[in-house]
């Protein structure tokens, strides 16, 4: 019995006042038409597995990412109602300001979601996307999240509503600061935010720190 193999990818976004999201695209084609899924498609004879997910995204979102790496392989039959399907997915994390989001090929739209209100998914996507948000969880720990999904600048404000939109509950913010910034990754500007309310302070990443206590295995506590 053949065995296709599909890459498929939760990419994860965060809006400071909506929150952690997640990408979606709505499926033009059958099966599960008209539903919600996630970006992602068969993999070509030809092609990595890393390669083929990169191109689904562009294809079905005109989204290029951030950050991505392997989640897990999902292989149960009967997951995908055509034929026996294994799909490897990845997680994906990018800066939603930076990218316009553009459906496309056998997508017939695609949105953001907020993580803890989405749309029921094809497949066995919601549980694909579960298992997402616990890897995600998980890196808290030992990675700052931020890097890859806040501006260039932001106020610390951003940085903990983020941390506690990945973890669903909130965190004592005079800890977490002390933490973040004892690790020395984190530069304090001498801008201040603009706009509505009192003007905060601006932080930026020290990607050259981070990358240097990364070489040495240092492992970043966090939460």
């Amino acid at each position: 019995m053949a065995i296709d193999v599909a890459a498929d990818a939760v990419v994860f976004g965060y809006e400071v006042r909506r929150g952690l999201e997640v990408l979606l695209v709505q499926r033009r084609i059958e099966p599960f038409r008209g539903e919600w899924a996630l970006p992602g498609g068969f993999v070509y004879e030809q092609e990595s597995l890393e390669a083929a997910v990169e191109r689904e995204l562009r294809e079905e979102t005109g989204v290029q990412v951030n950050y991505m790496e392997q989640l897990y392989t999902f292989g149960e039959p009967g997951r995908d109602p055509r034929k026996r399907v294994i799909s490897v997915a990845y997680v994906a994390l990018v800066k939603q300001s930076g990218h316009r989001v553009l459906a496309d090929s056998d997508a017939a739209d695609a949105r953001w979601f907020p993580v803890d209100a989405l749309p029921a998914l094809a497949f066995d996507h919601a549980q694909i996307l579960t298992k997402a948000r616990e890897r995600l969880r998980a890196k808290l720990s030992y990675e700052p999240l931020g890097l890859e999904l806040l501006g260039e600048k932001f106020p610390f404000s951003d940085l903990q509503n983020l941390y506690e939109s990945v973890l669903g509950r909130s965190i004592d913010r005079r800890n977490f600061k002390k933490k973040f910034m004892a690790l020395g990754i984190l530069d304090e500007l001498s801008e201040k935010s603009s706009g509505l309310g009192r003007p905060a302070t601006l932080f930026s990443f020290n990607k050259k720190k981070y990358q240097a206590l990364k070489e040495k295995g240092i492992v970043l506590e966090i939460i």
